[in-house]
């Protein structure tokens, strides 16, 4: 009861000096969790909840029990989804009644989840944070026929202000893709039979050389990523030397270039036997 008559007093202090800035409440905005005691064992979690979310969204509570009776032991730690919320529900519950009992409630700077027990029976911490008093969320899988839209329905909070509205767009948009299909449909309707297996099967041919083709991409994929790390790194080979082909020399002119390749001795024969040729 002092303390519930010290937080009020502390509030209080603060109204009537105007505090504009810094509050008693700024030490623990790090923690979203509360202290509640002063609980009417009559009240189940549910009821806790319905009390304490007039302030905030409740995202866990846990309420301990005797361990013996499993009884409740009259308080609990409450966590809200905005740390605000904290500082409503001090200021607004504390001291507050209920069934006969006065309500303490207090921000908690440092709350330690409860151990669960593992396989073997021992206690161990908790490796995720608790939500167990985390709403539900409502999926609008709009038509009940409708598999499709049941399994790509998204959620929609049933607090939030917007659900009507998103509710009527999503409507909307299957309304308008159905009439879409229906169309496409229609373009069909005067087919034959056989004409509607052809085009089933030019569709399903269509499709198999598209997922065949598909497939041999990703195989190129998967065989380029396998050789893109052990592929070693390739130089470019240095031309070999180039070899003079004797086809490619000039061919020497006839006449003129073979009797200057002859030797002063073949020429000094000649000369001598001309002469010898005009004396006969």
């Amino acid at each position: 009861m002092n303390v519930v008559k010290e937080i009020n007093k502390i509030n209080q202090r603060e109204l009537d000096l105007g505090v504009s800035g810094a509050s008693w409440h700024d030490e623990y905005k790090d923690s979203a969790y509360v202290f509640v005691g002063g609980l009417p064992f009559e009240l189940t979690e549910g009821d806790v909840i319905t009390i304490f979310s007039q302030y905030g969204e409740v995202m866990d509570l846990n309420m301990p029990r005797d361990k013996e009776t499993g009884k409740r032991r009259g308080f609990g730690f409450l966590m809200y989804e905005d740390q605000r919320s904290t500082v409503l529900a001090v200021d607004n519950l504390n001291g507050a009644t209920v069934l006969e009992r006065t309500l303490r409630v207090d921000h908690v700077k440092n709350y330690t989840q409860p151990k669960i027990k593992g396989d073997d029976g021992e206690w161990l911490e908790p490796e995720d944070q608790s939500f167990n008093a985390k709403p539900e969320m409502i999926y609008d899988d709009g038509d009940a026929g409708s598999d499709s839209s049941a399994s790509s329905a998204d959620s929609i909070d049933p607090e939030d202000p917007m659900r009507e509205y998103l509710i009527a767009q999503r409507k909307e948009a299957k309304a308008l893709k159905k009439a879409k299909k229906s169309k496409s449909k229609g373009k069909h309707k005067d087919e034959t039979p056989d004409e509607r297996r052809a085009r089933k099967a030019r569709k399903a041919e269509k499709k198999a050389r598209k997922a065949k083709k598909s497939e041999g991409m990703r195989g190129v994929e998967e065989l380029l990523n396998s050789l893109g790390g052990s592929r070693p790194h390739r130089t470019s080979p240095s031309p070999p030397p180039r070899q003079r082909s004797r086809s490619a020399s000039p061919r020497p002119r006839s006449g003129f270039s073979s009797r200057r390749s002859r030797s002063p001795d073949r020429r000094r024969y000649d000369s001598e036997y001309d002469r010898r040729g005009r004396r006969d």
